[in-house]
């Protein structure tokens, strides 16, 4: 009895675990070591059966005190000290699985998937390029895609005109093969997929020539989406069931559409809000004008006042991108730069001189409050 280890340690809890307790650590550590789960691993079969063993013992109050007085020497009948009654509880690992995993999926396989089952088409993903003015204003795409789709020769069968699929002689339709290994604990039993039909349960001597037993087959298609007013730069679009059909019955995938916004020679988007930088001429900004804006509706006009500042910023409401499935829009900034004239003539420039001789301090209001802060700071 000296090689065998400490139950309590086996199922990784204290002497005063209760009986939650030890169930709860049982069902883990079995599903931990289940041999099912390490199939090129012999050593699992017998660390399951540790489990197992110790499980037996602790979750009995008998037992558990016997084993908690005497140790491993308490349940062996040789010892004189009780009978353990050995650990035939549950004649076959099967048993013990549907009693701690309720159908889990371990040793019988009924909950694993099936081959045979619907399964989702796959997504397909493609990318569109469009222009700016088209992503703020909405616009109808035609896409060119390659889907796999029921094969039209055998209607998704895999079969050759008038053959069919038989069934599998090896699992008999099942698509599951069961084997059951013995122990001195009882037998273990675990079932996969039919090696025969890879699990489909059914067989297909003559394969369709054109999808190749298959059922389906990759088809170009052109797909007409609809790009809605107010898609930014990167965003992704879904249209549903457009991707690859699915298998035995199961729905189709999507289509997954990433949009690429070209960028604008005057417009910058933020959000839903549209910038833009506009040039005024030195007298425009002195005076004030009326200007030109452009926006993505046309071009509106707006009066500047006088002595409009580089770097004014001014708000056109409602002039910005449509939201996404909405009525509501963002706004437009438009931002002011006075343009300094350049290559003046004799003429110009003794004009400009004469005008400049007749302004004061006060017609510069930044460049006095400069110099009154530079006098204050050096203390002229």
């Amino acid at each position: 009895m000296a090689d065998k280890r400490d139950y309590y340690e086996i199922l990784g809890i204290d002497k005063n675990a209760s009986e939650e307790d030890i169930k709860k650590a049982f069902k883990k550590k079995a599903r931990e070591c289940h041999p099912d789960l390490h199939p090129d691993d012999p050593s699992y079969v017998e660390k399951f059966q540790e489990v197992n063993e110790a499980n037996e013992v602790l979750s009995d109050p008998d037992k558990r005190a016997r084993y908690d007085q005497y140790g491993h020497a308490g349940l062996d009948p040789n010892s004189g000290m009780g009978d353990m009654g050995g650990f035939g509880g549950f004649a076959d690992m099967g048993d013990i699985l549907e009693n701690i995993f309720g159908g889990f999926g371990f040793g019988g396989g009924a909950s694993r998937s099936s081959a045979n089952a619907p399964r989702r088409g796959a997504d397909i993903q493609e990318s569109v390029t469009i222009s700016f003015m088209d992503a703020c204003r909405g616009v109808k795409h035609e896409l060119k895609i390659n889907r796999m789709c029921t094969c039209d020769s055998c209607k998704g069968t895999g079969a050759d005109s008038g053959t069919s699929a038989e069934i599998c002689p090896d699992c008999q339709g099942r698509g599951s093969v069961k084997s059951t290994q013995r122990t001195p604990f009882g037998a273990i039993s675990s079932t996969k997929p039919c090696p025969h039909c890879n699990g489909k349960g059914k067989i297909i001597k003559d394969p369709c020539p054109k999808c190749r037993g298959i059922g389906r087959l990759r088809v170009a298609k052109t797909v007409s989406i609809d790009i809605p007013a107010g898609i930014n730069d990167s965003q992704q679009l879904r249209v549903s069931g457009q991707g690859d059909v699915g298998v035995n019955g199961g729905p189709a995938g999507d289509l997954l559409v990433n949009i690429i916004v070209k960028s604008h020679p005057l417009f910058r988007r933020d959000g839903y809000d549209i910038h833009c930088d506009i040039p005024v001429t030195y007298s425009e900004a002195v005076l004030g004008a009326e200007i030109t804006v452009p926006t993505i509706d046309g071009d509106v006009k707006y009066n500047i006042s006088e002595g409009t500042q580089t770097g004014t910023v001014f708000r056109l409401k409602g002039k910005g991108v449509q939201r996404i499935h909405r009525t509501d829009r963002g706004n437009q900034y438009v931002k002011i730069y006075v343009e300094v004239p350049k290559n003046l003539n004799k003429k110009q420039k003794d004009a400009l001189k004469a005008f400049e001789s007749t302004l004061t301090e006060k017609n510069y209001a930044k460049r006095q409050s400069f110099f009154e802060k530079l006098r204050s700071k050096l203390d002229f």
